[in-house]
Parts: C-alpha cells; structure tokens; sequence
C-alpha cells in the first residue's frame, strides 16, 4: 500500500484538484453500497433483483414496488450523517484545494450535510422529485412521508407518480453536468478516486480522462478498480487513509 506521506507531497503541489465519490464513502454513516458481498446487490427483494427495481421501464409500470424496496434505504436519509470522508473533504474545499469540486455517484446530499459547496451529482439525488406527469417538483419530505406511511408519492396537482430524481438504469446522465464532469477531470492536476468500484458508466470512465491528459491520479478504494494501473498512487483503507489526512489539514 502506498505511503500517506506520497500523497501529501502530490497533493500539495496540485493547484487543480478533483474528487469522484461513490458509494464506498457513505458505508461508514451506515449507508450501504451496492457491489460489495453485503451490499444492496446481494440480496433479493421478494424474488426481484435489486437492478431490476432500479430500472426505469419497471419504475413506470410498478412505482409501488420501488417505493416498498427503497423506503429501508433512501427513505430514512434524515437518520444518516456525514462521516470523516464528508467533513474532511469539505475542509479541503474550504481550504481552496477542491477547485473542481466534487463529483459524487451517492444520491444521499451527505456531501452537502458536511458543508461542501461545488458538488454535482451525477446520479441524481433523492432528496428531490418530480411528477412524471406535469413535471411539479418534490422536496424530500414529502416522498418521505408518503413512502413511510406505505404509499407511493403522488403529485397534488395531477395525481401523476412522483419520481425521486435519480438516474435509474435505462436513464442518460445529465449532459450538462457530464459535460462539467469530463472537463473537470481533463483539466485538473489531480483526480482522486474514492470509495468506487469504477464499474458503471459513464461515471467510471472519468478518471480515464485524467489518464489520458498524463494528469495524477489516486485511488482510495478496498477493491481494485480497472484504472489502479495508471494511479500514481492507491490506498485501500478509506477510514485510515481520512484519519491521516484530517491530521494533515487539520479537519
């Protein structure tokens, strides 16, 4: 495993730096991830794979399904809070380090909880909705209140399904905020990776384009990921690696 003190002297030198997060980062406020042998992928809801409940096509014909798999998970986001990985992040932020900002897979808002400002997130957030008829948004608490009491979230307008504005599988990624992603990861002097497995696309093929452009790139992540060999440096103890950087920012 790499030495902590390599990555000080990468990120002390770096003038433009940016983050991709994913889920390995919110497990430590007891959020779980999807891939790992625990994760939201390994058990079945009913007879259903977790995949196929996150799939849009069956999100319009069985809203009511989603919302019984999802009220456990996503549905008791307010009981969640920011971890070390959150509020150290968010100081490096203060510090002006994260002049990219973050670019978060979670849909959780823990990145924002903890005070981070230049967070885009690719995957969407549960922490607002939409009708899917007339397009009327939703704040949080009120899916939250009607996923808890057993029912699915309809629009007081029209009646149409409310739709937590995630990106289901079968769904584009918004292009304006790919686009910033890819540019951001082009143009900064260091990509640090953490707590993602780097397997769904196009979020995984970001730090690719750090490859590309010769910029540094560092991984903090238990399992290996399919870009560790063009890392410069890779860690795979998320919580050991933040201790030693709070220590070093003084978070």
């Amino acid at each position: 495993m790499a030495d902590f003190a390599a990555f000080k002297d990468i990120y002390s030198r770096s003038r433009r730096i940016v983050v991709l997060t994913g889920a390995g980062v919110s497990t430590l406020s007891g959020i779980p991830d999807f891939r790992s042998s625990t994760g939201l992928y390994s058990k079945e809801f009913g007879s259903m794979s977790v995949e196929s409940i996150l799939d849009i096509d069956f999100f319009s014909s069985h809203p009511d399904v989603f919302y019984s798999w999802a009220k456990e998970y996503w549905f008791q986001m307010d009981s969640f809070e920011p971890n070390i990985i959150h509020t150290v992040l968010a100081k490096a932020e203060a510090d002006g380090k994260l002049t990219e900002g973050i670019f978060t897979q979670n849909i959780d808002g823990l990145h924002q909880k903890a005070g981070s400002k230049k967070v885009y997130e690719l995957h969407g957030s549960v922490r607002n909705g939409y009708c899917m008829n007339c397009r009327r948004h939703y704040g949080y608490s009120f899916m939250a209140e009607m996923v808890n009491s057993g029912a699915v979230p309809v629009c007081g307008s029209c009646g149409g399904v409310v739709k937590p504005d995630i990106v289901f599988y079968g769904e584009p990624l918004d292009s304006t905020t790919l686009m910033r992603a890819e540019n951001a990861f082009a143009s900064a002097d260091l990509a640090i990776v953490l707590g993602s497995s780097l397997v769904v696309n196009p979020a995984a093929s970001l730090p690719y384009i750090s490859a590309r452009a010769g910029k540094d790139i560092v991984i903090v992540n238990r399992d290996r990921t399919y870009i560790d060999d063009y890392a410069a440096l890779r860690f795979t103890d998320l919580e050991e690696f933040f201790e030693d950087f709070a220590s070093y920012i003084g978070a």
